[in-house]
């Protein structure tokens, strides 16, 4: 019965954990750039003294699905895509470089590019800063080009690129904060081949159908479970009545 509990127990705490990351992923489902996340599992016996009886079922690795969402046309001037493999370099919240997908970007009051999460876009030269224009365009390369307030379309000026780069999706890992980093934390080199398409958005990776189908299942496993240790524990009630000397 020690046996069987374990195996309930240590099953039921894991789904619950894969049922929090599928619904993180419903959650996000119309966020731009995001990438759904899954948990693999696997079964490893506990080591000691003893007969190897007792597996518990284990967090081997939270994954990211990194395939591309799909492209819809906004028509807006800050809205940019990344077309094929790519990410955009961004500032994390502790002043560091990370990944992201998103692309819909936004100017702050006092110039600054930022994505949907108010997160800097990094530029070649750090994080990009826009001056005061009356139009600005993103080209496919990343470059950012502005028309200075007051000054007609021959004065256009290229203010920063956008930093583009490419990665080994083995290589990539999503943190707490929902941002991708490599496995040795570097930041890859900038990728002049990487191309991004602007007035187009790109959304999310999470199919939502799927992912209500995988609610349903685990939400049944996880009763399931729960019913294992509680036929464990009705089991082993039982046989101590009946090892009990009256």
């Amino acid at each position: 019965m020690d046996r069987l509990l374990y195996l309930g127990m240590t099953a039921a705490k894991h789904t619950e954990m894969a049922q929090t990351a599928n619904a993180n992923n419903l959650a996000n489902a119309s966020t731009a750039g995001f990438r759904a996340d899954f948990h693999a599992l696997m079964s490893q016996p506990i080591e000691g003294p003893g007969q190897a009886t007792r597996v518990n079922a284990v967090l081997d690795a939270k994954l990211s699905d990194f395939s591309e969402g799909s492209i819809m046309s906004t028509g807006r001037s800050l809205d940019v895509a990344i077309q094929g493999e790519g990410w955009f370099v961004v500032q994390d919240a502790q002043g560091g470089e990370a990944l992201s997908r998103r692309g819909d970007l936004h100017l702050t009051a006092d110039g600054k590019l930022i994505n949907g999460a108010g997160q800097p876009v990094m530029g070649d030269g750090g994080p990009l800063a826009v001056p005061e224009h009356d139009s600005l365009t993103i080209g496919s390369d990343g470059t950012v080009s502005v028309v200075p307030k007051g000054l007609g379309p021959e004065s256009s000026i290229i203010v920063d690129r956008i930093r583009l780069v490419s990665a080994d999706p083995a290589q990539l890992r999503k943190g707490e904060d929902g941002l991708i980093r490599t496995v040795d934390g570097a930041t890859p080199p900038a990728d002049a081949d990487v191309r991004v398409r602007s007035g187009s958005l790109e959304g999310s990776n999470v199919n939502t159908v799927d992912a209500m189908v995988t609610m349903i299942e685990l939400a049944r496993r996880y009763e399931m479970q729960v019913k294992v240790m509680s036929t464990a524990n009705t089991v082993s009630e039982t046989g101590a009545r009946l090892m009990r000397v009256e």
